[in-house]
């Protein structure tokens, strides 16, 4: 098992903690940070993510405005990257990390970046 140090806290249901490789601390939490996207399921209200530990988690689709934004046939269109370690949305130029999803992390887009991506769809 790979050893982390605490680097500092974020208001987490489902972690307290970010973790890098340099120092040791036994948390079990960080394990549950490691699974991989195995399955991506995107409907009009949630997006559904299966991973390779069995889990599921699901998350408000509008917690990232360009897939909310995007057809169902963009947003069927994606693939793994990273070993499973993220979703790439290539019509909709959107990158999700399992490991934001794990903590409750929406996107981080301005709306003013939102904008002038939703004005070169038209």
């Amino acid at each position: 098992m790979k050893r982390f140090r605490r680097i500092g806290d974020r208001l987490s249901n489902a972690c307290r903690c970010w973790y890098d490789a340099e120092t040791i601390v036994d948390d079990p939490s960080v394990s549950s940070l490691r699974a991989a996207a195995l399955n991506v399921v995107v409907t009009d209200d949630t997006l559904t993510v299966h991973l390779s530990d069995g889990r599921a988690i699901s998350v408000p689709v509008a917690w990232y405005p360009r897939l909310a934004h995007g057809s169902v046939q963009e947003q069927e269109k994606w693939r793994l990257i990273g070993h499973g370690e993220g979703i790439h949305w290539p019509d909709l130029d959107e990158d999700i990390r399992v490991e934001g999803l794990l903590v409750g992390r929406p996107s981080g887009e301005s709306q003013q970046s939102l904008e002038r991506w939703l004005a070169g769809r038209i």
